[in-house]
C-alpha cells in the first residue's frame, strides 16, 4: 500500500488533479482514520511530500484542506491518515463520512523541499536522520521511515515522538516493528497527558530537557525533520538551535486545522 518496492524523486514532476478511488477505511487513533487511495495516474512521490483535498458540495461550495503521505514511492496507492477537527470543513467528512468506493479529488504530490531520500555514494551526508514528530505530524515522517526500511540505505534514523497517551500514537504496531527490523531505527516517546506504568518519563509536554537527552547529539551532525503544530515546531526548533544543532540541518513542516 506504501509504494514499498520503488523509491521515486519527484523533483520535475508537475503536480495536478486526480480523482482517487478509496479503497480501505479504518481507525487509526480515537480520533482518526487511515485512508488508502487508488489514483490509476499516480506519478509517484518521495517520503515526506503531501497531497491536497478537494471537497465539493451539491451547490457547487469547494473546500480544500493540505494533508501529509505516510506512503511513497512508485505505488498507485497513497495512503493518509486524517486527524479529525471538530471545527475543520474537511476532516470531519473524511473521518466520519467517507467509505470505500467512493472518490475523492486530489491534487499532488506536493513539496519538494521535506523530503528524505536515500543518499548517493557520492552524498557528502554522513550523519544520522532524527525524526521529531507531535501528533499526526509523525505521518511524513512514518513514510521517511517506511521508505528508509525498504532502501537498505545504512544511515541511522532515530525518531522523537510527542502524543498525549500511547492510545493516540499513529501507526504505532509498525514504528514498534521498525525497531526490530534490519535497518538502523529507534523510538523514543514523550505523552503528555498519560505515560505508560512503566515509562520512565512522567507524562508532561515535551521539554528542552528531552531534546537534550532523546535528541542524537549535535557533534553529529543529524539531518533533523521536524513536523507538528506550529508552537510546537518553533519551540522545538529554538530548543535545537540552543544546544547546538545547525539550523541549516533543520527542515520543518506545521499544520493547522483542517
Amino acid at each position: 500500500m506504501e509504494g514499498r518496492a520503488v523509491l521515486v524523486t519527484t523533483s520535475e514532476m508537475r503536480a495536478t488533479w486526480h480523482v482517487a478511488d478509496v479503497v480501505l477505511i479504518r481507525q487509526e487513533t480515537p480520533n482518526a482514520h487511515r485512508i488508502v487511495l487508488n489514483i490509476p495516474n499516480w506519478p509517484g512521490n518521495d517520503a515526506g511530500q503531501h497531497v491536497d483535498v478537494r471537497l465539493t458540495a451539491p451547490d457547487g461550495y469547494q473546500a480544500t484542506r493540505s494533508y501529509s503521505l505516510a506512503s511513497s514511492g512508485a505505488s498507485t496507492m497513497i495512503e493518509l491518515a486524517v486527524d479529525k477537527m471538530p471545527d475543520g470543513e474537511v476532516s470531519p467528512f473524511l473521518v466520519d463520512e467517507l467509505q470505500p468506493g467512493d472518490q475523492i479529488e486530489i491534487q499532488g504530490p506536493l513539496g519538494r523541499w521535506f523530503v528524505w531520500t536515500p543518499p548517493l555514494p557520492s552524498d557528502p551526508r554522513t550523519g544520522p536522520v532524527q525524526l521529531i514528530g507531535a501528533g499526526s505530524g509523525v505521518i511524513p515522517l512514518v513514510a521517511m521511515m517506511r521508505a528508509h526500511q525498504v532502501s537498505g540505505d545504512a544511515t541511522s534514523f532515530r525518531l522523537l515522538y510527542s502524543a498525549p497517551s500511547p492510545e493516540f500514537v499513529y501507526y504505532a504496531a509498525e514504528i514498534q516493528e521498525a525497531t526490530a527490523s534490519t535497518a538502523p531505527f529507534a523510538v523514543d516517546y514523550v505523552f503528555t497527558r498519560k505515560s505508560p506504568d512503566d515509562s520512565a518519563r512522567p507524562a508532561g509536554r515535551i521539554s528542552r530537557a528531552d531534546i537534550t537527552h532523546f535528541v542524537s547529539a549535535p557533534q553529529l551532525h543529524p539531518r533533523l525533520f521536524l513536523c507538528g503544530g506550529t508552537a510546537f515546531v518553533e519551540r522545538v526548533i529554538s530548543w535545537l538551535i540552543d544546544v547546538g544543532h545547525d539550523p541549516d540541518n533543520i527542515r520543518a513542516e506545521r499544520y493547522g486545522g483542517s
